[in-house]
């Protein structure tokens, strides 16, 4: 592996090393790792089409039937999260459908559980059994 490449285990390639995606690997793998997300049930850089504009989910988790359950919206370090960024990942919501969105620059991780139709901010990151009970 090149110092100015990562691997991405989901899409199974050498990646550009970019400030964003070291983000992302680092996320990837603390879901992996801390949270026990099946790596098959994961996928990353997932396109979408919303009305007649495309969008690129960072991390998608899935539950084990296949369906959405997780988006996660990834930025460099220097970019602060703000409502701008919640805004982009609720976005992708209008199309997946998903429980729980996470944000994070590398620094912060906010976390956010869908209960009807409104996003409530979450005091930590739960494991993926806790994502699949809290629907």
């Amino acid at each position: 592996m090149s110092t100015d490449t990562l691997f991405d285990p989901l899409r199974k390639k050498e990646i550009a090393a970019t400030p964003e995606e070291k983000v992302r690997q680092w996320f990837i793998q603390r879901l992996l790792q801390d949270c026990g997300v099946p790596r098959h049930l994961m996928m990353s850089e997932v396109g979408m089409k919303y009305g007649a504009k495309t969008y690129r989910a960072d991390i998608l988790a899935y539950d084990r039937s296949g369906a959405p359950l997780l988006v996660v919206e990834c930025k460099r370090p220097d970019v602060q999260l703000s409502e701008e960024t919640a805004r982009q990942a609720m976005r992708y919501n209008m199309v997946l459908g998903v429980r729980w969105l996470m944000l994070t620059n590398g620094a912060r991780v906010l976390v956010f559980h869908r209960e009807g139709d409104t996003f409530l901010p979450q005091g930590q990151i739960p494991n993926y059994e806790q994502m699949l009970c809290r629907q």
